[in-house]
């Protein structure tokens, strides 16, 4: 019997010719090259019967920040009807960027992070910051979305987190890692555990808010990875797994930064929708291909 898999992401309208979803593509032709009847959808397509599907593997929902009680709500009806990668508690839990504060707690160096459920906190601690920039941004969010690098005592970064304090959300507060803003931010991509490449994406944030040039751009190029970050890498997915009982991640990209002051500290885990710029590394397509088949 021909297994049935689909590609999720979002409506193709979203993404924009400077950040497109690069991906779903080339998995979806190789598991169609295996002869699995795969597709890419959109998790709004409320036409998609997904208890005919055998396997749904999240790819690219960016724009689940928009409405993340409905990505949620979604999450749980799809998680009824099929099996979805990565599972949905799982996601659910990476959702919200405060399991950063869990994964420490675990042993996993991270970027000092402080979160503010308002102002008043907030404003205690740029007083007690003794970073000059400092970087706000959203608990739940992607894309750079009411994220800005600016500096401790400018009024303008209140303009962010007022929007997301004021949506209800939690304000991340993280002191500027200078090495950042010089474009050496690393993602390290793990298909079933194992380290299979990393790509460097340069800078996104401009001083004083916004993203440079305007607009959000990876700029991916293929790096080496080492021994220390691989291993930073697999502990991170181990301390999730600890962290939540959630079984081995089908995929996870682990952000990262080597930084003079804090060491080799992680800056983000992603495990429901990175870009893993499959376009730069052909042979990890089928390793993803493979690792998905045999989880259908």
């Amino acid at each position: 019997m021909t297994s049935r898999i689909a590609v999720v992401g979002t409506d193709p309208s979203f993404y924009s010719e400077l950040d497109a979803d690069v991906d779903s593509p080339l998995l979806v032709e190789a598991l169609r090259l295996r002869g699995v009847e795969a597709e890419a959808v959109s998790w709004h397509d409320d036409s998609v019967d997904w208890s005919g599907v055998d396997l749904a593997v999240l790819r690219s929902p960016w724009d689940y920040p928009l409405d993340p009680e409905g990505f949620s709500r979604w999450l749980a009806r799809v998680g009824e009807a099929t099996t979805v990668l990565n599972p949905p508690a799982l996601v659910r839990w990476n959702m919200d960027k405060r399991h950063l504060a869990q994964l420490a707690l675990a042993g996993v160096p991270v970027v000092p992070t402080t979160y503010h459920e308002d102002e008043a906190s907030l404003q205690e601690a740029l007083g007690a910051a003794d970073a000059e920039h400092v970087v706000v941004k959203p608990a739940v969010g992607a894309g750079s979305l009411h994220t800005g690098l600016f500096a401790r005592e400018d009024p303008a970064l209140l303009g962010p987190a007022r929007a997301i304090l004021g949506g209800g959300g939690t304000v991340l507060l993280q002191p500027e890692v200078p090495e950042l803003s010089e474009g050496v931010e690393k993602a390290v991509y793990l298909v079933d555990g194992r380290v299979t490449h990393a790509i460097s994406k340069g800078a996104l944030l401009a001083r004083g808010g916004g993203l440079r040039g305007g607009v959000y751009q990876e700029h991916p190029e293929l790096v080496e990875v080492s021994a220390a970050e691989a291993a930073l890498a697999e502990q991170v997915v181990a301390a999730t797994g600890a962290v939540t009982g959630a079984p081995l991640p089908l995929y996870a990209r682990i952000d990262m930064v080597d930084s003079a002051a804090f060491g080799l500290v992680l800056l983000e885990a992603e495990l429901f929708e990175p870009t893993f710029n499959l376009h730069l590394v052909p042979e990890v397509v089928e390793i993803l291909a493979e690792a998905v088949l045999a989880r259908a």
